[in-house]
């Protein structure tokens, strides 16, 4: 049983909404649909579909006797009468599921630990496809006349390719006001106007999506990311699925994601993934991925090397480059037997483990590229403050020793470009590149580092846009820079960094704040002694050390210690547990600051994301689709029009087996 995890709305017996824990995500009442109520299809989309009726054996819901079991779910046009699911798909009925579970309804609950039971019946209908776009209508019929209607919408979506390639670049984290404090620092201005804009500045069309996880306002990587590969809103932490209730955290009804469906259309397309993450993680682990837990590593690195063959679902083959961090997941070890560095070898990919290796590998093989354990070192780590890089004991060898000649995000997808355009030239290519340290940096409120990360991005896309140029595939290719969510992140002014310093007082310390008028102009480009290479051309800041830093923060975090300088001795650590079961202000940490007691719960240790919309950058094929506002769930229906994914029943793109078709 998952008693705390489920995030969604649960309709209580008292009406009332449940807010910090709930039955069962996108579940309003004791009959569960999934996929939910105003889910979207690509025409041609393979899903499954889960049905749960819910008997609370006590909690604020309890019904006497058990979960009904002979419960009857049909599908139709809207506006016409709806057949049973097993005659619409022509497909078999499936066998009766049983389980229970248990949950908190409150933090009342919680403190008394008196959890909630919940006895289910359930069925799940696998890999099943809706082709004729329009509204339909599926209704769950249980306890003699209850129901639960779920509204899908099947998109009417232009069949005709557009765009040969699609690079998809994802600012983890990344919001307007951060991209704002990059170009401050990184781009010369002069009586108020910036003598250089950043690469994204440059974009012809900007729009905004809208985060919003299906059951909380608040989304994280997992869920968000699945919206942008699979068109379908979901839970925190969910990839690939729609979370249920049982406690098999693989058995969750799937949903199709973007690389599956272009390389079951077409085979010979080429797939590509760069994170500067761990790659087994949320962002990158979502274009492949199909579980109720992001933590499920070994699925995801499983799921990379050979697709799911479970449930008769996709097996799409894996991508053609696979570039990032997170070694550790790939090596065997007595927890994690499978040694995926040779099983990925006998599959034909090159393997490389540092930069030098890495420029060496012919365009010709796929490749597999792990460049340290854990998150790959920041820019400002790799670039400026390189004495941090030592003692890391993260070499992707396992050996304990530091990785060395390490490349960048730059690095991996221009070469990841090379080998896609070489191998797929014929069909095309897609690929994502993640930034994903712009977010991990922003949690741990080390400022300097996040925005390093989204300089180095944009450093990237400037790379990328030049490197299709030379190719010769610029025009045919779509380009888009967006992020999975945001923080509440913004800069107020500047702090004389050297006054505040000599101020014993908190209270006296926080007069170094300057604002308005006194927030001055930007020292970061302005040449020192600690100047640095990076000035012109290329932009970063001339100097990362000013005495006049930003007054720059987040709005929700834990108790900590600022001093607004930027952690000249590595990533940054805000609070540390005291002993308690609680964080406190790391005394490591901006010793000679004040302290900011925090925001959040006192059983944080970082940031968290908040509700802000992120902003889209297009340009290419199809680049009008990505202005104005929308959900973030709307970027993979806008990517698989362009890259004409929408199917016809019995058309061109009908690769899909008669038993899933549907017949109304």
């Amino acid at each position: 049983m998952r008693p705390t995890s489920f995030a969604g709305v649960a309709l209580f017996a008292s009406g009332a909404f449940a807010q910090y824990y709930q039955r069962l995500g996108g579940c309003p009442s004791l009959g569960c649909v999934f996929p939910p109520d105003q889910a979207d299809f690509l025409p041609g989309q393979r899903f499954d579909i889960r049905l749960e009726v819910h008997s609370p054996v006590n909690g604020s819901e309890a019904r006497t006797g058990a979960p009904d079991a002979n419960f009857k779910f049909t599908i139709g046009r809207k506006g016409h009468e709806g057949v049973d699911v097993t005659e619409f798909f022509d497909i078999e009925e499936p066998e009766l599921e049983r389980w229970s579970f248990s949950w908190y309804e409150d933090l009342f609950a919680e403190d008394a630990e008196t959890p909630s039971l919940v006895d289910v019946t359930s069925k799940a209908y696998r890999r099943v496809a809706l082709y004729e776009p329009g509204e339909y209508e599926a209704i769950l019929t249980y306890y003699g006349e209850e129901q639960t209607v779920a509204n899908w919408l099947v998109r009417d979506v232009p069949k005709k390719r557009r765009a040969k390639n699609v690079v998809l670049f994802v600012g983890d984290g990344m919001t307007t006001n951060m991209i704002t404090a990059a170009r401050l620092i990184a781009h010369k201005s002069i009586n108020g106007k910036y003598q250089s804009k950043m690469q994204l500045d440059k974009f012809p069309v900007l729009g905004h999506q809208m985060t919003h996880s299906m059951d909380s306002f608040i989304t994280d990587s997992a869920n968000s990311a699945t919206a942008l590969y699979g068109g379908h809103k979901t839970t925190v932490n969910a990839l690939g699925v729609y979370v249920d209730s049982s406690e098999d955290p693989f058995d969750d009804p799937k949903f199709e994601l973007l690389p599956e469906i272009f390389r079951r259309q077409h085979p010979n397309a080429g797939i590509g993934i760069v994170s500067t993450a761990f790659l087994a993680d949320a962002t990158p682990g979502a274009l492949a991925a199909h579980t109720s837990d992001r933590g499920e590593y070994d699925h995801v690195i499983g799921a990379f090397l050979e697709g799911l063959t479970d449930h008769e679902w996709t097996k799409w083959g894996g991508p053609d480059v696979l570039f990032g961090a997170g070694a550790e997941n790939f090596l065997a070890s007595e927890d994690a037997p499978r040694d995926y560095y040779q099983l990925f070898t006998d599959k034909g990919y090159t393997l490389s483990l540092n930069k030098t290796a890495l420029d060496a590998v012919t365009n010709e093989e796929r490749a597999l590229g792990l460049f340290s354990i854990s998150n790959l070192p920041t820019w400002l780590d790799r670039n400026v403050y390189q004495s941090n890089l030592k003692d890391q004991e993260n070499h992707p060898d396992g050996s304990g020793r530091d990785a060395e000649d390490l490349p960048g995000l730059k690095d991996m997808t221009v070469k990841a470009i090379d080998i896609l355009d070489t191998r797929r030239r014929e069909e095309g290519w897609f690929l994502m590149a993640e930034a994903a340290s712009i977010d991990k940096q922003m949690h741990t409120l080390d400022y300097d580092r996040s925005l390093g990360e989204l300089l180095e991005l944009d450093d990237t896309v400037r790379a990328t846009i030049q490197r299709l140029e030379e190719l010769g595939v610029l025009e045919d290719t779509l380009v888009i820079v967006t992020a999975d969510h945001g923080h509440g992140f913004d800069v107020t002014g500047a702090v004389d960094t050297d006054y505040l310093a000599k101020q014993e007082d908190d209270r006296d310390k926080r007069r170094a704040i300057g604002v308005y008028a006194n927030s001055g102009l930007s020292q970061y480009t302005v040449a020192g002694p600690n100047a640095l290479r990076y000035s012109e051309g290329v932009h970063f800041p001339a100097r990362w050390d000013p005495r006049y830093a930003l007054h720059a923060g987040t709005v929700a975090f834990p108790d900590h210690r600022e001093n607004y300088k930027v952690h000249k001795e590595g990533p940054r650590t805000p609070a540390e547990e005291g002993g308690d079961g609680t964080y406190y202000a790391s005394y490591k940490d901006a010793v000679t600051g004040f302290l900011l007691n925090g925001t959040l719960a006192t059983d944080a240790d970082q940031g968290v994301h908040s509700l802000t919309d992120v902003p889209v950058f297009a340009q290419g094929p199809c680049q009008e689709l990505f202005g104005g506002v929308y959900n973030s769930n709307d970027i993979f229906f806008y990517i698989a029009e362009c890259l004409g994914l929408a199917e016809t029943k019995g058309g061109d793109h009908d690769h899909g087996d008669g038993h899933c078709d549907p017949k109304y």
